[in-house]
């Protein structure tokens, strides 16, 4: 679904990847269920929540203004990703499956092996899907969604009930320090683990880290997921007994998703910023070109912000 339809510039990336995104979660529904797939969209779409929060506005629409001489990987964010799939789910729930998945074929079908433009998607979507319901979705709500800034107000977010168990044992634990029990976190997946991390704070005091740690083993965990969140959190809160795995996991691990944000919490304090060019030195023979650089800039960001007076 990426490529068989290319964007045709890099301001119109969200047309390969939003689409794609979409696809998977339609992909996960039909293997795992829909609440699999729920519990997906529901952390993908806090997690776009809170990167806009940090960006500029005109990066945070779907058709992106011309980059003219800006790289192209400084305005790709999850926007293209998860606005864009969240657009297409908006539509999908205006008009229902049984008319949203011709349109989504067509689509395919008439621009396959070619490349497409924002202003030629909306062509079409206004010519072989609006047509088919007459105000079902208006002109204000289509621009809010391509060329405005944030997730519109109209925006139906994903809700997962599986999630609500979730909140309700995180909670009980931050009230009386009881532990989940080993009945609810023994059926726990990735997702549900990732929300409870989500949901802890900025930081946390470190016997509560360690308590956590010894039940439930995240420091030296395999998963990526997990890592990502729980390593920034280690490091915010002061917890140093997750240090020496969270540099063996960036030094192991090359994708930009999982590492940066670990990157991001390390480069804010002398120490960690000392922690961070050492793990980067050793694996930078082995991360990607565009992770190296990206990984570089927010060193080098960081060391001239502490080099001045």
């Amino acid at each position: 679904s990426g490529n068989l339809v290319t964007n045709a510039s890099w301001k119109d990336i969200w047309l390969n990847e939003g689409f794609t995104t979409y696809v998977q979660g339609r992909i996960t529904e039909a293997l795992y269920g829909q609440e699999m797939a729920e519990m997906e969209r529901e952390i993908d779409q806090n997690d776009l929540l809170a990167e806009v929060k940090d960006m500029s506005p005109a990066d945070q629409a779907l058709a992106l203004p011309p980059l003219s001489e800006r790289d192209p990987d400084e305005a790709l964010s999850q926007v293209a990703y998860v606005k864009g799939s969240w657009f297409l789910q908006f539509l999908e729930q205006r008009f229902g499956r049984e008319t949203f998945d011709p349109f989504l074929r067509g689509w395919f079908d008439d621009h396959a092996f070619q490349s497409a433009n924002t202003d030629q998607f909306v062509e079409y979507l206004k010519k072989n899907l609006l047509s088919k319901k007459p105000g079902a979705v208006t002109d204000a709500e289509l621009k809010a969604w391509l060329d405005e800034p944030g997730i519109p107000s109209f925006a139906t977010k994903a809700r997962s009930r599986n999630f609500s168990i979730v909140d309700t044992a995180r909670i009980a634990w931050q009230g009386s320090n009881t532990l989940p029990n080993a009945q609810i976190t023994g059926e726990w997946g990735t997702q549900e683990w990732v929300h409870f991390i989500d949901g802890l704070g900025k930081t946390l005091p470190v016997e509560k880290l360690a308590a956590l740690d010894k039940a439930y083993h995240f420091t030296g965990t395999a998963n990526g997921e997990i890592a990502m969140r729980w390593y920034p959190l280690t490091i915010r809160s002061g917890y140093s007994e997750a240090n020496e795995a969270a540099g063996a996991f960036i030094e192991r691990v090359g994708r930009r998703k999982l590492i940066l944000p670990i990157y991001a919490e390390l480069v804010k304090t002398p120490e960690g910023l000392a922690f961070a060019k050492a793990a980067f030195a050793k694996a930078k023979p082995g991360y990607h070109p565009i992770t190296t650089g990206s990984v570089q800039d927010m060193l080098d960001k960081a060391e001239a912000g502490t080099a001045k007076p």
